[in-house]
């Protein structure tokens, strides 16, 4: 099995990877799969359930409006967000729904798309199964899929690969675990950007790879600029205001004070992260990186790299990102970067750490410290819970993005005044992870049904 960097970063919509794009990807797909087997004609009733964290969150995370826009054939990475609201005032008023944009049938929300808060499907707990029947009723095709984090989308096919999706069946230099990344390193006297560029390869050429990741980057710069325009609160009913804008002006009017405050540069790391986030909270474009949760995290400190490393440019940007791809590919294949599988450690604490190993490589460290900013990274994440109030992706998960960001560069930064050893190695982190998140009660996992979900007070 092998996994892109560009499946660990996806262009989409808020507010949540595995919740809002992971559905609208499986719903397009089943739609898609009757057209191209001859029976979307004939569908008369689409029945769309979701179990588990989808079912418990799925209206904070945008879950139910993100199933309707994917049967009508929208796609995360190309719908205009601010286009969206305007297809679902009309599905819900004429209460029919045009199935891939050519084929209307009746669709009442209440009826035909059902989230089970309290049920749960076995081998995942982010499910929706999809139904699609003709004019008699007969059914016509049934399809359970399971949104396993990051965007990643699987269906009962994937059972038994462990929801890794497949990939060439030859990768250059492959590797599990960050100990086979290393020793590839040593052997091929190579940085990991090098070692995961060689992979990359085995998709697309060079050239596409980097035009790729530097759109990846050009989406990120603009998510950061509009967050930092936007003012207002953010949708959800909980009336959280957006900060990024009123911190913006703040740092822009008063740029000497960075001569008198040299940590003026975490308030615009801060800002950074505070920008994309509130833009995914709202439903904006971000990209996956990993997940939307955890969306602010690597643009953050890239734009920390970019605007306050002397010589940063846009071969150290493509190579930030390779190395962010292969930490993060470690944590796909090992543990789980999905919040409702192992709470929010999969999601900002993979995240943070692939930020820190990232711009250690940047900064010129060596593969060994690239190895121990990520273990740093993650090993300060351990046992953190995914416990958004009201199920939305607001509170904690806005600011969780900042701090992390914050420690991602401190991780980085201590990481090079070491020489790349240390006593923990990364791959007892993510084991580590792994099994923190199997013991971790099912509420602190993106149910909204623990922790600071359900310990505050309405004002």
């Amino acid at each position: 099995m092998a996994i892109s960097v560009f499946d660990l970063f996806k262009i989409g919509i808020g507010p949540s990877s595995s919740h809002t794009v992971g559905p609208m990807r499986a719903a397009r797909q089943f739609v898609s799969r009757l057209a191209r087997d001859g029976q979307l004609a004939a569908v008369a009733q689409v029945r769309v359930e979701l179990f588990g964290s989808l079912g418990a969150t799925g209206k904070g995370h945008g879950s139910d409006t993100a199933v309707m826009l994917g049967l009508h054939g929208e796609s995360p990475d190309l719908i205009d967000p601010d286009h969206a609201p305007a297809i679902l005032d009309v599905i819900r008023a004429s209460g029919q729904l045009s199935l891939l944009g050519q084929h209307p049938i009746a669709f009442i929300e209440r009826e035909h798309l059902i989230l089970h808060k309290r049920k749960s499907l076995p081998y995942h707990p982010n499910a929706m199964r999809c139904e699609a029947s003709d004019a008699s009723g007969v059914l016509l095709d049934a399809r359970t899929y399971y949104s396993v984090g990051g965007g990643f989308v699987v269906d009962d096919s994937a059972l038994s690969s462990g929801f890794v999706p497949p990939g060439p069946q030859q990768l250059r230099h492959p590797f599990a675990s960050a100990r086979e990344l290393l020793a590839l390193c040593r052997e091929h006297q190579q940085p990991i950007s090098q070692i995961m560029l060689a992979n990359e390869l085995a998709w697309r050429d060079e050239a596409s790879v980097r035009a790729g990741l530097l759109k990846l980057w050009e989406v990120m710069q603009a998510c950061v600029a509009r967050g930092c325009q936007r003012e207002g609160v953010l949708p959800g009913g909980m009336h959280v205001r957006r900060r990024a804008a009123e911190l913006y002006r703040t740092l822009c009017a008063t740029p000497e004070a960075a001569l008198r405050d040299p940590l003026t540069v975490m308030d615009w790391v801060n800002l950074y992260a505070l920008a994309v986030n509130e833009e995914n909270a709202a439903g904006g474009r971000v990209v996956t990186a990993p997940t939307n949760g955890a969306a602010g995290i690597i643009p953050a400190v890239l734009h920390y790299y970019t605007r306050f490393v002397p010589g940063a440019n846009a071969d150290g940007v493509v190579r930030f990102l390779l190395t962010a791809g292969a930490i993060g590919i470690l944590f796909k294949l090992n543990a789980s970067i999905s919040g409702a599988e192992v709470g929010c450690q999969g999601e900002v604490g993979s995240a943070c750490s692939m930020a820190a190993g990232a711009l250690a490589e940047v900064l010129g460290g060596t593969p060994e410290q690239v190895e121990n900013a990520a273990e740093i990274g993650m090993e300060h994440n351990l046992g953190l819970t995914c416990d958004p109030i009201g199920g939305l992706v607001q509170v904690p998960c806005i600011e969780r993005n900042a701090m992390a960001s914050i420690k991602a560069i401190n991780a980085a930064r201590m990481a090079l005044r070491g020489d790349g050893q240390h006593h923990v190695s990364l791959d007892r982190v993510i084991r580590t992870m792994r099994d923190t998140g199997r013991d971790m009660s099912s509420k602190y996992k993106e149910t909204a049904r623990g922790g600071l979900a359900v310990n505050w007070i309405e004002c």
